[in-house]
């Protein structure tokens, strides 16, 4: 499927592109690109071996599995896609409404590739008779969800984000590579940065400097309205803020930051630095660092490219499903 992915032609790109705008006006051509991209790196197929070779599947007893979908970046919902059908289950999805059209490409190349999913991968808009749920959406819809299928083997996530830590000495290669994770997908997905932790007296100029390319993002007409919102709402409330022009950056001790806002928050030291990202620990989806010097970090630009085994919230899928 990697290969039918990235053998697409033009002609075909260009279809799809035009059908999921109309659907979803924040995704952009380059960020169906970048979500393709991410799916065919993820689909290699020595990789995908030695990941299932991890659990004992031959074993599992095939169920209904529910799972109700994400919108907020394009086929946010396929590393699910691909546990319920690895593990030999029935998917039962639920598709998001700002999510479809790709979703039902990808599960057209999966029949085409392998006829018998066709019977495997079923769209319903009510995940009603389900034997297990998996389900990714705000903390709101998580109650909903923990209330309603309370009695039912469930994944529920809630609401997560990520945050870089930075030295101050990264060079303008290294914060080129981290706006990759701060502007991809306009910050809307989990593993978008939406805050850095940053050494007391940091150099903001440096920063701004190192993300002028990323400035063309402010001519997205949805964009440029919440930036314009967002700066009206700092100075009305005499908010000091760095504006780069198209990105504000504000201290706060929050983690998630609106879209166009990036927050930030000073640490003296490395154990001031660990204490406050332990604080959070909880609502933090990954931690990004240049080259990954800090534990358990994703370097650089890589926020977005996440391996098999990158669970969401932490939380095994296969060995949940491979459990029923």
């Amino acid at each position: 499927m990697g290969k039918k992915i990235t053998s697409l032609t033009v002609g075909q790109k260009k279809y799809l592109f035009e059908e999921t705008a109309n659907e979803n006006p924040w995704f952009t051509s380059e960020n169906i690109e970048l979500a393709l991209l991410g799916i065919s790196t993820l689909l290699n197929r020595e990789k995908l071996e030695e990941w299932a070779n991890q659990y004992d599947l031959n074993k599992v007893t095939p169920k209904k599995i529910g799972v109700a979908m994400a919108g907020n970046i394009p086929m946010v919902g396929f590393h699910d896609v691909l546990c319920v059908l690895m593990s030999g289950h029935q998917l039962v999805a639920k598709l998001s409404s700002k999510d479809s059209v790709l979703m039902k490409f990808l599960f057209g190349l999966l029949t085409e590739i392998e006829s018998g999913f066709a019977d495997q991968i079923v769209i319903e808009e009510r995940l009603n008779n389900v034997d297990a749920l998996i389900a990714t959406g705000s903390d709101n819809t998580s109650r909903y969800f923990e209330y309603y299928f309370r009695n039912t083997p469930h994944i529920i996530r809630k609401n997560r984000s990520s945050c870089a830590v930075l030295l101050g000495e990264e060079t303008n290669q290294e914060l080129t590579e981290l706006g990759k994770d701060i502007f991809s997908y306009f910050g809307l997905g989990c593993r978008n940065v939406s805050k850095i932790f940053v050494p007391e007296k940091f150099d903001f100029v440096t920063l701004i400097k190192g993300w002028q390319k990323f400035g063309s993002i402010i001519h997205h007409h949805k964009y440029a309205n919440n930036y314009d919102y967002q700066k009206s709402i700092l100075l009305i409330n005499q908010i000091s803020f760095y504006d780069s022009g198209f990105l504000l950056i504000t201290e706060s001790q929050n983690l998630v930051s609106p879209i166009s806002v990036l927050y930030y928050e000073t640490y003296k030291d490395q154990t001031d630095l660990k204490a406050a990202l332990q604080a959070q620990e909880n609502k933090i989806q990954c931690i990004v660092s240049a080259k990954g010097w800090y534990d358990k970090s994703v370097p650089f630009g890589r926020a977005q490219l996440p391996g098999v085994t990158d669970y969401a919230d932490g939380v095994d899928t296969l060995q949940f499903l491979q459990s029923l």
